[in-house]
């Protein structure tokens, strides 16, 4: 079982109703096979944190590839982040992507023009451990993987157009428990991240590397016509600063990034079909420093992942 899902935050009312009527037309665009879940930036995933699972491949080949589109209404300071995301999996142990972030700016005066262009993003991942291994049904599946992010220009220290470079190296580990009740299996994942970037690179790059944890619950429940719904939460520890020039008054270890919490709710429409339908509420940051409000604390996601 597998699990993935998008990311927006407050949108404007005509986006809103553009991205339903989107995804209804895409509902019915699948043809056979198993869900595909690309997070927000590509790799196999919830909303915004990565699984232990990769996309599917034979052992000696490579799989057909799973494509992805998220977008991220991030309200009047951020704008508006699209990404569309490539993954293929190989060798039924790895995957490898690319994802390309482009971004609309905000419109408020003095903040948005920080945020400026987009990211290309590449990530990979490799499981070390495949879940339920040692023939014991409590192991979870365990991988590593990585993120690089390019040519962002997301960032908040007042340098537009400085290409800036930011990753995060990550291990995690998924397990799907059904010895509990088998009608509702239960999702459990949890890893530690390292990253030298801001809010993924949405805030730019944080002023050192750093370690934090993260992880999520789901329950897996079935739907109308054989649907699955998967009702999700995750939460993210983030890097508290951001690395930043005086140009505005506002010294690094002024700026106080909370948490992320997320809730989300994946929707398949059949189990013949490749495709899962992703919607969240993300509480990102708000006020992060005296007179600085990035208006991102509750935002709205939505997000499709198909699979070949």
């Amino acid at each position: 079982m597998r699990i993935s899902a998008p990311v927006l935050p407050s949108p404007v009312f005509k986006s809103r109703w553009l991205l339903i009527a989107l995804l209804a037309a895409l509902s019915f665009a699948a043809t056979a096979a198993q869900a595909q879940n690309l997070s927000f930036e590509g790799p196999t995933g919830i909303l915004v944190t990565p699984l232990a699972s990769v996309s599917p491949s034979p052992a000696n080949g490579v799989g057909h590839p799973a494509i992805a589109y998220h977008i991220l209404v991030g309200g009047p300071v951020l704008g508006v982040f699209n990404t569309v995301s490539l993954t293929e999996g190989f060798a039924k142990r790895f995957e490898a992507g690319y994802t390309r972030e482009d971004h609309s700016a905000g419109d408020t005066a003095g903040l948005s023009p920080l945020w400026t262009n987009g990211i290309n993003i590449i990530h990979g991942k490799a499981n070390i451990v495949p879940e339920n291994a040692f023939k014991t049904k409590w192991v979870p599946a365990i991988s590593v993987g990585g993120i690089l992010r390019t040519n962002d220009s997301n960032v908040f220290d007042g340098t537009n157009g400085q290409t800036k470079t930011n990753g995060d190296l990550y291990l995690v580990a998924t397990k799907v428990i059904t010895q509990i009740d088998k009608k509702v299996p239960v999702l459990i994942n949890a890893g530690v991240r390292g990253t030298n970037s801001s809010l993924w690179g949405l805030g730019g790059n944080a002023p050192n590397f750093t370690a934090g944890g993260f992880g999520a619950l789901a329950f897996v429940i079935t739907g109308p016509g054989k649907s699955t719904i998967i009702l999700a939460s995750e939460a993210i520890q983030q890097p508290r600063t951001i690395k930043t020039t005086n140009k505005f008054g506002v010294s690094s270890g002024a700026f106080d990034i909370p948490p992320t919490v997320d809730y989300a709710v994946r929707v398949v429409p059949s189990p013949k079909h490749k495709l899962n339908l992703d919607f969240g509420i993300l509480q990102a940051a708000g006020r992060i420093a005296p007179g600085v409000n990035l208006q991102a604390r509750t935002t709205e996601a939505i997000g499709v992942s198909y699979g070949f």
